[in-house]
């Protein structure tokens, strides 16, 4: 969020700057090669174009958006954040850093081990990724000359979509496709209702894990824009007042929504994947317990 919220309308200097420098190449490359495939390939059969879909006219000042750059710049401040926290690795004198870094290494790790199981310990830096680059891209808002990326539909669909992939990739990975596709059908049941409902339980889950990159991108995309808003028009209600000790609170209510959502963003995806995903020798180790209590009962008989 900027400072005062009248200069909400203005994009940040840094996008300013660097479309300044790369925007006039970039806008050429579009207008010579992406814009012509896109209306070619997609938007012709829409009676469209891309620049009214995409929201043009293109210029050279938007060539490069603003939530590119910010999320650009939100992976680098996510790397930058990491390696100050980190510092200098010490078993015997942790500093600060360290500790905060440990604390939250041990928090996800907790959560994915309850959540997926112990199991999920290889699926730690995708979910840590999203957790900590969501988080990152959230505070960013509370920063004069910064934006949150998450604010931009655009972006949080991207998470989305990246989520999906992983989660099913692993589903596939791991059950093979037909046995991915067999757990949208429920639990075993007998065969005169599995005729009925088993078809009915496959479509609803189908279409349910099909719309959940949207789920997850419009819930996160919802909540940030509306942050943003809530403090532009508070703000604006009567300055020059509202531009001193409402500004504070809203800035601590907005620290607390970023948290929220980076966290209902990665557990929303641990429990994906722990949907799709099974211990090792998991069979095995049922065909062992039943072996055991079937020697179990032959003995005590």
């Amino acid at each position: 969020m900027f400072l005062f919220a009248e200069q909400a309308h203005e994009l940040p200097l840094i996008v300013q700057f660097v479309n300044h420098y790369l925007g006039e190449p970039v806008h050429k490359f579009q207008v010579a090669y992406t814009e012509p495939m896109w209306n070619k390939l997609v938007f012709s059969h829409f009676g469209t174009t891309a620049e009214k879909a995409f929201g043009g006219p293109y210029t050279v000042e938007n060539a490069i958006p603003w939530y590119t750059i910010m999320f650009v710049i939100a992976c680098a401040l996510t790397v930058f954040v990491i390696s100050l926290l980190k510092g200098k690795l010490s078993e015997d004198d942790p500093k600060g850093g360290q500790l905060t870094l440990e604390a939250g290494y041990l928090a996800i790790k907790n959560m994915i081990s309850t959540i997926i199981g112990e199991h999920g310990a290889r699926h730690f830096p995708v979910v840590a990724t999203f957790g900590i680059l969501i988080l990152v891209s959230n505070l960013m808002g509370q920063f004069p000359l910064f934006w949150s990326p998450t604010a931009s539909v655009n972006v949080t669909f991207a998470l989305g979509i990246s989520s999906f992939v992983y989660y099913n990739y692993i589903g596939i990975s791991e059950n093979g496709l037909l046995g991915h596709l067999a757990h949208f059908a429920g639990p075993k049941l007998p065969f005169a209702i599995a005729l009925f409902i088993t078809p009915l339980i496959f479509v609803i889950e189908l279409i349910s894990n099909s719309i959940r990159p949207f789920t997850l991108g419009v819930r996160l995309f919802a909540n940030m824009f509306s942050d943003e808003q809530v403090f532009t028009q508070i703000t604006n209600l009567a300055p020059p007042f509202t531009h001193f000790v409402v500004p504070l609170v809203l800035t601590l209510l907005g620290v607390f929504v970023a948290f929220v959502q980076a966290f209902v963003f990665t557990l929303l995806s641990m429990i994906y994947i722990g949907e799709v995903t099974h211990a090792p020798h998991d069979h095995h180790d049922e065909e062992h317990t039943d072996e055991a209590h079937g020697e179990a009962i032959a003995a005590h008989a």
